[in-house]
């Protein structure tokens, strides 16, 4: 992976630029008082996180901004999608947690596939505050960034949304299922 060039083609880009502008324009109660041109002036001139942002939404994440960072200048984006992104279920939590499994190992992990994309697993606060923003994983579940503490006893942490109520539940981070993968955060 590290071989593969992290850049968008013109026209990949364009497509790119169109989808994040609508779904900005679309969902205006996630990043108030905020303009699209500040944010796609940021975007041009960070192509790498083009690439990173282009991965959230290949992998069904729809991204979008959910903040903006006062004092760095930097915008946040969130994976934003109903459920769980579609293209990066049935993951184990880390790479520890892959090379435990003696069979029926997964083919990546939460982790991994974070990195490769360049972007970082939502912690449960971050978790939190997207739920503010709307409802999502009411059907799915998410790997969130677990404290050393818990992962060094062999447990990861993943939340979801249900009656109405933000959970937050345990597994062996060697688990893995259909219906939970992980949201990602990335700032630009």
């Amino acid at each position: 992976m590290s071989d593969m060039k992290k850049e968008l083609s013109p026209e990949q880009l364009e497509v790119l630029l169109t989808v994040l502008k609508a779904r900005f324009e679309t969902n205006m109660n996630r990043h108030k008082g905020l303009e699209w041109a500040s944010v796609q002036a940021k975007l041009e001139g960070n192509p790498e996180k083009l690439w990173s942002l282009n991965e959230m939404e290949r992998t069904g994440g729809e991204p979008d901004v959910v903040a903006h960072d006062g004092t760095t200048g930097e915008y946040v984006f969130y994976d934003c999608s109903a459920e769980s992104p579609n293209g990066r279920r049935s993951l184990c939590y880390d790479r520890e947690a892959l090379e435990s499994r003696k069979e029926h190992q997964p083919e990546n992990t939460a982790m991994d596939m974070a990195a490769a994309m360049g972007i970082e697993l939502l912690t449960e606060e971050q978790y939190r505050q997207l739920q503010k923003l709307g409802k999502f994983d009411t059907k799915t579940s998410s790997w969130v960034i677990t404290p050393s503490d818990i992962r060094k006893l062999g447990g990861a942490l993943f939340c979801d949304r249900r009656y109405n109520t933000v959970f937050v539940y345990h597994n062996g981070a060697a688990s893995y299922y259909a219906a939970r993968g992980f949201r990602g955060s990335l700032r630009v």
